[in-house]
């Protein structure tokens, strides 16, 4: 898979980006084809949804795929 940075993806990126979770820094963003693919690690599904959520406004008529992996620390 490789990133193409389109118009599309540079906005993504730019939403995700700005969003106030640094958490969401790390995410990472490819484009192929027609999809929008964001893929990386956070600790919640809320951080994972707020993600998706972000980057929905700049997809314009792509579609989206989340392969973000919510992994849990282990507490103690």
């Amino acid at each position: 898979m490789s990133f193409s940075p389109s118009t599309t993806a540079s906005s993504a990126g730019i939403a995700l980006r700005s969003c106030p979770f640094s958490a969401l820094r790390d995410v990472v963003l490819e484009e192929i084809g027609e999809r929008v693919i964001i893929h990386g690690t956070v600790n919640s599904y809320y951080l994972k949804q707020i993600a998706q959520e972000a980057i929905i406004p700049a997809l314009a008529g792509r579609s989206l795929e989340n392969q973000i992996r919510v992994i849990k620390e282990k507490a103690g």
